[in-house]
């Protein structure tokens, strides 16, 4: 067995052979050119069936410089929900225009997400769907003005005008930590993610203002940036209730600090109160109450795939942003009364 050959895919000369036809005759018939005789229209389809011949649509469209019907998503992380969902939105809409999607992960490396971009627009897609990862995206601009349209999500470019869709990040944090300011918390331990990404930053900046606004000082010593992964949110969490002056309260920058910060709570039995933003799955089964920022994930995938293909369908307009509201939603489940 190992030592056959591996089983090649039919060629359009294969389907010609069979048919007793020319390649001229198989290639006006797989392209639905209506001057071909019936009779030799049944004789390529049966050769087709037979052989199970696959047209290469791709190779046909770079060829003719026609659409290939299909579209990237550079995402961050496959393993985060949060994208999960952005991909199945993208996707849906790429479907009602009979066109196919390649999501791929930079998983926050911008040389990842560079290479990445030159490939996709190698393959020729006809749009492009980008969660950036990098802080410059000058080196998109050459392919932007030969035509490559894009759309970034969850994040602005920098280094280039182009549509983007993003999160109210800094009003959706200030409400946040005003919820807890009503409730009578003045120490909120915050932890977000690194500083180098545009939503943690946003979100930080929410949090200022909503102190400032309050007239309580931003402590240093209750602010811990660059928490990537649950075990460092948790770690965080505990060096700071921990400390001699600890928080009654915790803000957390996204759903994997949250579900970090959750599991120390959980593991010490503390009630301190906690605002997180995202929403996540089974966040309504935690074993204790907590609020989360919440929006329309679903929303923010559809409105970045509705805008690329406007920009594929010919819309030539300026570049646009689109915003997506935020709301606190109470999760959680309340601890049972001895």
């Amino acid at each position: 067995m190992g030592g056959q050959d591996r089983p090649r895919r039919p060629t359009i000369s294969d389907v010609a052979a069979t048919a007793g036809v020319s390649v001229k005759t198989v290639s006006r018939v797989i392209n639905n050119v209506p001057t071909v005789r019936p009779e030799l229209v049944e004789q390529v389809l049966s050769a087709v069936g037979e052989l199970g011949f696959r047209r290469n649509d791709m190779a046909s469209s770079l060829r003719s410089g026609r659409r290939t019907a299909t579209i990237g998503l550079i995402i961050e992380d496959l393993a985060n929900p949060f994208y999960s969902v952005i991909a199945a939105a993208v996707a849906k809409v790429a479907r009602s225009h009979d066109t196919h999607l390649i999501t791929v992960s930079s998983e926050e490396d911008p040389e990842l997400e560079h290479r990445q971009f030159l490939e996709l627009c190698q393959r020729r897609v006809d749009g492009l769907i980008i969660v950036p990862a990098g802080s410059d995206h000058s080196y998109t601009r050459s392919e932007a003005e030969m035509g490559m349209r894009m759309v970034f999500l969850d994040r602005p470019p920098s280094g280039i005008l182009a549509d983007s869709v993003v999160i109210d990040n800094a009003r959706g944090a200030q409400a946040g930590i005003e919820d807890l300011l009503a409730a009578g918390h003045s120490r909120i331990g915050v932890i977000t993610d690194s500083s180098t990404i545009y939503t943690a930053r946003e979100r930080l900046a929410g949090v200022r203002t909503a102190l400032t606004g309050a007239g309580i000082p931003y402590d240093d010593s209750l602010v811990r940036v660059g928490a990537a992964h649950p075990e460092e949110a948790a770690e965080a969490v505990a060096n700071m209730l921990d400390g001699t002056d600890p928080p009654t309260a915790f803000f957390t920058g996204n759903n994997r600090i949250t579900v970090g910060a959750i599991q120390e709570l959980c593991r010490r039995g503390h009630d301190a109160a906690l605002v997180g933003f995202d929403d996540f799955e089974l966040s309504t089964l935690m074993p204790r109450p907590l609020t989360v920022i919440a929006y329309d994930v679903q929303e923010l995938g559809r409105a970045a795939a509705v805008r690329l293909f406007e920009r594929i369908g010919g819309d030539a307009s300026w570049p646009s942003e689109t915003v997506i509201d935020t709301r606190l939603i109470r999760r959680g489940i309340e601890p049972l009364k001895p």
